[in-house]
């Protein structure tokens, strides 16, 4: 960040819901539901600076290396990745229905700032061309493994893109974007998971990235708890700790993470829980790690925490049964869902 670290973000409170009536994107387990990807999702590659960010930034964890360079117009950000985030979606869509994909899609400019909760506005098709320059622009060297390979190499987050359509007042209505075949790679192996819709809402840079963080982490547990140390280092933020500390407690206070509460505990840590398990599902039967493996085949290139959390709430609502085997419930569930889709 140029100048000051500071916890940039900008307003408080939620962003309204712009495109409530939008049909195209539909968010269910099955359909083009939000998909954000494993290794950006882990790792602070976005700045969450509100000003052009033009430091090279240099992450080591737990054996991954990732150094970023931004371009003379600064390093991507956390909101350029809605960009990133349509491509992936619109890509796990493809693959669920069984077509041919390819990195390289042709887009409807609308349909990408209605997806993502950005206006329409002739000054939003201005700041989508805006992010999509930093996201070709940000270059990326890491030794993060997507689709099963390891290997350090240097890429862009996208790799091109293009205008193929301008509108007679000029604003962009279609556009190619080639993506980097790291991130190709991810998609191929899977290495993703589902975004609330309610993700696009969220108004500060760091609240995005601490949901991120969340959805990752809690995905194969109830709960996480990390040191406030260690998520401001996964976080990216530039600010003092201390500072990053008060903004946590804030964003506590706020309590506008979808999906998911955060609880302030002794020894400087926090700890994030899935919502659904301290409210409705609460008492929910406890399915076995071989179970969720079985749903993955049963239900190829869905979550299989997002079905959970979504069975899991069908249990509670249909007065909450007591399940002999809850396991073959489940997948007996979750094939039902499967075969209304097909």
């Amino acid at each position: 960040m140029a100048g000051s670290a500071v916890i940039p973000g900008g307003g408080g409170g939620l962003l309204p819901d712009r495109h409530p009536t939008a049909d195209f994107f539909v968010c269910d387990m099955f359909g083009v539901s939000p998909k954000d990807d494993l290794g950006t999702m882990e790792h602070p590659i976005f700045s969450l600076s509100t000003r052009p960010d033009r430091r090279v930034l240099s992450y080591a964890h737990n054996g991954t290396e990732i150094e970023v360079t931004p371009s003379v117009k600064g390093r991507a950000t956390i909101h350029d990745k809605d960009v990133l985030i349509y491509c992936v979606s619109q890509l796990m869509a493809g693959l669920n229905a069984g077509r041919a994909v390819s990195r390289t899609l042709h887009l409807k400019a609308h349909d990408l700032l209605v997806a993502t909760n950005r206006d329409t506005s002739g000054d939003a098709y201005t700041r989508l061309k805006e992010a999509f320059e930093r996201l070709a622009g940000t270059r990326i060297t890491t030794n993060i493994a997507t689709g099963g390979q390891e290997t350090t190499r240097g890429f862009g987050l996208i790799e091109a893109w293009e205008i193929v359509r301008r509108s007679r007042g000029g604003r962009m209505i279609s556009v190619t974007v080639t993506l980097s075949d790291w991130l190709f790679r991810a998609v191929l192996g899977r290495s993703v998971l589902t975004l609330s819709r309610a993700y696009f809402r969220l108004r500060k840079p760091l609240e995005r990235r601490v949901y991120e963080l969340a959805r990752k982490h809690c995905g194969r547990q109830a709960g996480w708890t990390v040191s406030v140390g260690t998520l401001h280092k996964k976080s990216g933020s530039t600010a003092p700790v201390r500072v990053f500390r008060a903004a946590i407690r804030r964003m506590i206070e706020d309590a506008h993470l979808p999906d998911y509460t955060m609880t302030e505990k002794d020894g400087d840590l926090i700890l994030f829980e899935r919502a659904a398990v301290l409210t409705e599902t609460r008492g929910a039967p406890v399915l076995k790690p071989a179970t969720l493996a079985a749903a993955r085949d049963a239900a190829p290139g869905a979550d299989v925490y997002a079905l959970e959390s979504a069975w899991r709430a069908w249990w509670a609502d249909t007065g909450r049964p007591r399940l002999g085997n809850p396991d073959a419930a489940f997948l007996g569930w979750v094939r039902a869902q499967s075969g209304r889709r097909s």
